[in-house]
């Protein structure tokens, strides 16, 4: 037997878990469930709902089953009248103060706390006594409060202490009159900071531009992925009646785990936007006007059967899907032009024969978090793809080395090893290539490197990199538009 494994004992089934591992893990992976608010797989443990407690052999009382480690020979039942009955006490706590405004939260039908009032509330109150108020806070336009209905699961504040690294929620005060605020008014501005909508247990954070616009049970839920960066996150698209309503994550542990960027979840309302472009155009005389799309495809069709095949050009956006970007493609081979491009935004294209077949991270994206050490060139990747940024994140945490190149310094909520900004990325991807050398530099490379002489910090992101067991170079969009690129990759690579 592994000394990593013990045996328990789940509502009378033997059952083998890992030494360590939480009861409440340990009966979540044989379907024995656990009631539960403040838990999630995700943040630290913090019991202080005490819904999940549960019976134990030999235990004087009930215990939290999310913040006690199994032991050998344990006999756990989560379905005994001792632990139901604790259960439902905790449930009549928690109810006290919470109002019922169910038929107007924007959470009812789809409210944790309304489907574990089913099952563990009663049919009537006993207290009869004045319910807590709480004033609602203004954090933004993004998430709405109604912070009455809070029932201090803290999911929100270790969110924000935990995963995003910008702790902008806390909690003030003590017992009935702790609340959770940003202390000083401020917005939450994290570009994640919209997963504590999903996190919330209850109807206190919600959708704002979602708000009072449908229900959950009205909507249809359509599977699909983000087109805004490289990562492609999971998601879900609700419509009501063919119009978008609300976006919310998919999970994914290979791509975005539990967590949506803020960007992925609220561009839908562009689709509504004034501003978008809902039919066709032609320019004619200097002006524009729209038509039809008949028109317009027959117009379009004419022209390009006029044309000569080595005049014609196509362009696609780089956020069009792959089957998209097949038809393109075919639509090129048909017209017998080769000149077909996706690269909208990149100015130096001298070395495109070098080009790989698609662009890569070179490695999967879970993997990022398991890196010794990672270089990061000419990228603001908490805008250009939170998720990446993330996951960063997760490997500093872990001890791994992060640096980045750049033409100028972004805030990071992570212990960053090397900050090389201020300078030109080639000039600084030089001083980095001569460090991390021994004098027999590729003769394109050498030419770039001639005369440089690397500084401190060059020579400490080389080690790190020829060090580490596993090394990971990221180029980022900076680095993509760059008009030395052709340079910049060369070096890199």
């Amino acid at each position: 037997m592994s000394d990593d494994i013990v045996n328990i004992e789940v509502d009378g089934k033997p059952v083998e878990a890992r030494k360590g591992q939480m009861i409440i893990e340990a009966t979540d992976g044989v379907n024995a469930y656990v009631p539960r608010f403040c838990y999630h797989e995700k943040l630290s443990v913090a019991a202080n709902c005490r819904m999940c407690l549960i019976e134990v052999e030999k235990a004087p009382k009930p215990i939290p089953a999310c913040a006690t480690p199994v032991g050998e020979g344990m006999k756990i039942f989560t379905k005994s009248p001792k632990a139901i009955a604790a259960q439902k006490a905790t449930m009549e706590f928690l109810l006290i103060n919470h109002p019922l405004d169910c038929p107007i939260c924007d959470q009812g039908g789809e409210c944790e706390l309304q489907d574990l009032a089913m099952g563990y509330g009663r049919d009537i109150s006993r207290y009869n006594d004045q319910k807590r108020v709480v004033k609602d806070k203004d954090i933004g336009p993004l998430v709405s409060t109604d912070m009455t209905r809070c029932i201090h699961c803290t999911r929100c504040v270790r969110f924000g202490e935990e995963i995003t690294g910008k702790p902008q929620l806390g909690t003030t005060g003590r017992g009935e009159t702790m609340e959770i605020s940003t202390y000083v008014a401020q917005s939450v501005d994290h570009e994640m900071s919209a997963n504590i909508i999903d996190l919330c247990p209850v109807g206190a954070l919600n959708n704002k531009p979602y708000r009072y616009s449908a229900r959950a049970w009205e909507m249809v839920q359509r599977a699909t992925v983000s087109p805004h960066d490289c990562v492609g996150s999971n998601l879900f698209v609700h419509t009501l009646r063919g119009t978008v309503k609300r976006v919310v994550p998919r999970v994914n542990e290979a791509i975005n785990e539990t967590w949506l960027a803020d960007r992925d979840r609220f561009s839908y309302e562009a689709i509504y936007s004034a501003d978008r472009l809902a039919q066709p155009r032609i320019k004619e005389h200097g002006e524009w006007r729209d038509i039809g799309w008949d028109d317009a495809l027959a117009t379009a069709a004419n022209a390009l059967a006029k044309a000569d095949a080595e005049k014609i050009g196509l362009i696609a956006s780089p956020a069009a899907t792959v089957e998209e970007a097949h038809l393109l493609s075919q639509l090129a081979d048909h017209l017998g032009t080769a000149n077909i491009d996706y690269r909208i935004a990149r100015r130096d294209v001298s070395d495109q024969d070098d080009d790989p077949i698609y662009p890569s991270l070179g490695c999967r994206i879970a993997d990022i978090e398991t890196q010794d050490s990672v270089l990061v060139i000419g990228s603001n990747v908490r805008a250009e793809a939170p998720i990446i940024a993330h996951r960063l994140r997760k490997a500093a945490l872990s001890g791994a080395s992060i640096s980045f190149v750049n033409n100028k310094a972004y805030d990071y909520y992570f212990d960053v090893d090397d900050y090389v900004a201020g300078e030109g990325l080639v000039q600084s991807l030089a001083g980095i290539a001569v460090a991390a050398s021994s004098g027999d530099l590729p003769e394109p490379v050498a030419a770039l490197c001639k005369g440089v002489t690397p500084s401190a910090a060059h020579k400490r992101i080389a080690g790190s990199l020829a060090d580490a067991e596993s090394s990971l170079v990221l180029s980022g969009n900076i680095a993509g538009r760059h008009r030395s690129y052709t340079a910049v990759r060369a070096l890199a690579s």
